[in-house]
């Protein structure tokens, strides 16, 4: 089988302790590497005001994470989610080469500076 690069964020109950979110942003990545995946980049954006509430809380915690996998193993770790009461929401995309490409850039500060005419 062939591995694609996904790009998964999900949103954490507000209501969790620091290491509680820290333990359920483990228990995912942990996850994710047990069943052969690679972690390309992580991003821990913090506690965000929600655009509409969800379970009656108006924040929640977000967590991206960027990694490559076989096809299946979203299917599983999307199991997970539904499971885990500290998730609140969750989104797992397929990643095109534009987008991966988009991705690397922004990781390196090139996005949003104006390229010249030598690059």
């Amino acid at each position: 089988m062939f591995t694609k690069q996904y790009e998964m964020v999900f949103i954490m109950t507000p209501v969790l302790s620091d290491q509680q979110m820290k333990d359920t942003v483990d228990k995912f990545r942990k996850l994710l590497t047990d069943n052969g995946a690679e972690l390309v980049h992580e991003e821990n954006w913090g506690l965000k005001k929600l655009a509409y509430p969800i379970q009656n809380k108006n924040t929640g915690f977000y967590h991206l994470i960027e990694f490559k996998s076989e096809p299946s193993l979203i299917q599983t770790i999307e199991t997970e989610f539904r499971r885990d009461e500290r998730v609140m929401r969750y989104l797992t995309v397929a990643m095109e080469k534009h987008h991966v490409t988009y991705a690397e850039r922004k990781r390196s500060g090139l996005v949003g500076k104006k390229q010249t005419e030598n690059n």
